[in-house]
């Protein structure tokens, strides 16, 4: 029976305590709901048309992605500990400033100029600091203008430099390397791969491997630029780049090219000229000022654009200097040396010049002025005289009295370095030019320039030849000539007789002892000049007839020194060696030898008011055409001729040669004032009367030199006055 009356209300336990179940509907069970199915599409299969093409793109997207920054992190890990590696094995930064494996020699003149180099070039030690603010803002304005502002690559500068390659139909890495200076420095340290000669051939080969660039290399190299990055400031990376860069003509470093191009020190450089240097970075041998100065001074100019549009200079500066460009130094302009300087390098021990190992300073004998006064004579006598497309050669040598050579030629072409030197390599036939030998015996044994001989139709047996019989260039006869007509007219047949009777072998003494070193003919043609000898040789020999007949070895050098050294290692101060013929000999000799120029067969050497001796020589079928002559103060030796023996045309020794002599002697002359010879000097000097030279009042046989002490007696003067005539009347001496 239930209870009746109103219904009781639940008390507080029944509340809380309730034994109803929950609503059907929770949060809970709505939040699993709507979670189950995003986790079935995650895993459903792609359903429709592009639902699987769309479902392996993503797969593939993310895979991607997972090895790429996994492989990333790698990479970074690689290339972080490679540069640390290479960081720490990094010498430290004087180490790299200088990376010379062998020394240089710079070649001064007598003034004590430079004038020529050889071997790789060094300067000073220069820094960003010490160095023209000019030099450093346009080696970054051309090189690389976000130098201060990368970690030592640029892929800009690559992306640009791979898309020009490809363009221009290369491959990516042929041409153009957007390479950072940084780069360029760790090119220019080889990789930190020092030059072992036991390794490679010699050191071109070695700049060569660290050249080259292949991926392989391309990479080490950017992971070599990111340790110098590492290891040093961008101005100290900058440093090593001025003094390593290599800048044509031998020089390394850009002191070395200031001093070679400029001859001034970096420190010095204006704009025009740091331009000119910096743009000789991408192509040293093509933007050379010494290969092509108009070229050079053009792409200076585009330098200092880049610099203007950089802020470096402003529109009227780079108005100013592209309006005056840089010009080179004089010393550069010889084109480093030539003929002289590859001589003075070949003459002296290869261990202080061709394989020195130490830095070497020469000063020469070497007159600059002398020098362009000889090669501007030759340019003119080529050009005015000699016919265009003529092969012929020349050399000129010209030397003072003591065998100091002043200038040296060896062949047309003058700006040149390691060429055939005629003037010391090729060995000619001297022709009539050794003449002046067989009268410096016969003079030195007692003859007299007064003497007489038969100039007649004559022939000598020659064991072993047969009969000879030389014959005069003119095929005519003078009768009883004097030797002083006999040289001045170049007569063989007087020349051939005087040999003879003083002996062949004193002649070959008295010419070996002057300097003629090449084997002499042993026959009666060695009068003529049968023998070979070098021009150096034969103008050496000439030198010791001016300085009153001592012989003399031709020289460069006065002084050789290693740089910092305050004494030299050597020194020279003279080329007189022994005497050879009397003092009296020589200057009639020297007297017998003007009248050749006054009178005879080098007339086209005279220069008005100057005395000036010499002797032509012309060899058989005119394959080598000679003069040598002298003034006071030097003596100038030229030789014309083909390198292949192929005979002149219309060329004496008496013509284009003595012409060349002419035209260099002028300019020579031009600044000194004119000396006397040393020579004897007749009471009344012998003049051509026709066809024939006679001589007034020569009968008394007075001399008025400068040699002959006291000068004569009466009783002298009449003894060969009486022996004069007795000559002239038999013709020969008894």
């Amino acid at each position: 029976m239930s209870p009746s009356g109103p219904k009781r209300p639940k008390l507080v336990a029944d509340k809380r305590y309730s034994t109803k179940k929950p609503a059907a509907k929770k949060p809970v069970r709505r939040k699993a709901r709507k979670s189950a199915p995003k986790r079935t599409r995650r895993t459903q299969r792609p359903k429709g048309i592009l639902g699987w093409p769309i479902f392996l793109i993503g797969w593939v997207v993310r895979l991607i992605w997972r090895l790429t920054w996994k492989a990333a992190v790698v990479v970074a890990l690689i290339v972080g500990l490679a540069v640390f590696y290479f960081a720490s094995t990094i010498p430290e930064l004087n180490a790299l400033l200088d990376g010379r494996a062998k020394g240089s020699v710079t070649i001064l003149d007598r003034y004590g100029a430079v004038y020529a180099w050889r071997g790789d070039q060094r300067g000073r030690t220069i820094t960003t600091q010490t160095v023209s603010p000019d030099l450093k803002n346009a080696v970054v304005a051309s090189e690389d203008k976000r130098f201060y502002g990368h970690i030592g690559l640029s892929p800009r500068g690559i992306a640009s430099a791979v898309r020009i390659n490809l363009s221009e139909g290369r491959g990516p890495l042929s041409g153009h390397g957007g390479s950072t200076l940084t780069q360029q420095v760790a090119k220019l340290l080889c990789l930190g791969v020092p030059y072992d000669p036991d390794q490679w051939k010699n050191e071109a080969a070695y700049e060569a491997d660290c050249r080259q660039g292949s991926l392989r290399r391309k990479i080490k190299e950017a992971i070599y630029a990111l340790a110098l990055e590492a290891k040093f400031s961008k101005d100290e990376i900058l440093t090593i780049y001025l003094n390593r860069a290599y800048l044509g003509a031998g020089s390394h470093g850009f002191d070395a090219a200031a001093q070679r191009y400029f001859a001034i020190p970096a420190s010095d450089l204006n704009p025009a000229q740091a331009a000119m240097l910096a743009g000789m970075l991408p192509k040293p041998s093509i933007y050379a000022p010494t290969a092509n100065l108009k070229r050079s001074q053009d792409r200076a100019a585009t330098v200092l654009r880049l610099m203007n549009e950089q802020g470096y200079l402003s529109d009227a500066e780079t108005a100013k200097y592209q309006a005056a460009p840089a010009t080179l130094s004089r010393a550069a302009k010889a084109q480093a040396g030539g003929y002289f300087a590859d001589w003075i390098m070949g003459d002296l021990p290869a261990f202080l010049t061709r394989k020195t190992t130490e830095d070497v300073i020469i000063k020469t004998t070497l007159d600059p002025r002398i020098q362009t006064a000889a090669e501007d004579a030759m340019a003119e006598i080529f050009a005015t005289k000699v016919s265009s497309g003529s092969k012929a050669e020349a050399a000129i040598v010209v030397m003072s009295s003591d065998g100091a050579v002043r200038g040296m030629v060896g062949g047309r072409e003058t700006k040149v370095t390691g060429a055939f030197n005629r003037a010391t390599q090729a060995k000619r036939q001297t022709g009539s030019a050794f003449k002046p030998f067989v009268y410096a015996a016969a003079l030195d044994m007692g003859y007299r320039w007064d003497d007489f001989i038969l100039d007649e139709p004559y022939c000598v047996n020659v064991p072993g030849s047969g009969e000879w019989c030389p014959k005069n260039y003119t095929r005519k006869h003078y009768g009883n000539v004097s030797l002083t007509e006999a040289l001045a007219r170049s007569l063989n047949i007087p020349a051939v007789k005087v040999a003879e009777d003083v002996g062949l072998e004193a002649v070959r003494s008295v010419a070996s002892m002057f300097g003629i070193e090449s084997d002499l003919a042993a026959g009666p043609a060695l009068a003529l000049g049968a023998s070979e000898s070098t021009l150096l040789e034969t103008t050496g020999a000439f030198a010791g007839i001016l300085n009153g007949g001592s012989a003399v070895i031709p020289y460069g050098l006065t002084e050789l020194s290693l740089v910092g050294e305050n004494d030299p290692l050597m020194t020279q101060s003279g080329g007189i060696g022994e005497r050879v013929i009397s003092q009296q000999a020589a200057q009639q000799l020297v007297y017998m030898m003007s009248r050749v120029v006054e009178a005879g067969t080098g007339g086209r050497a005279k220069i008005d008011g100057l005395e000036i001796a010499g002797k032509t020589g012309t060899t058989n079928s005119s394959r080598d055409a000679w003069f040598i002559g002298f003034t006071a103060e030097y003596v100038m030796g030229v030789w014309m001729g083909y390198d292949d023996n192929t005979p002149l045309k219309g060329v004496t020794g008496g013509g284009l040669p003595a012409e060349m002599w002419h035209e260099a002697m002028v300019r020579i002359q031009s600044e000194l004032v004119p000396s006397p010879l040393p020579m004897i000097r007749p009471g009344s000097a012998p003049r051509f009367d026709g066809d024939v030279m006679t001589s007034d009042g020569r009968n008394g046989g007075l001399f008025q030199d400068n040699g002959r002490q006291g000068g004569q007696t009466v009783q002298e003067a009449v003894e060969d006055a009486f022996i004069g005539v007795l000559r002239s009347i038999f013709g020969q001496k008894n």
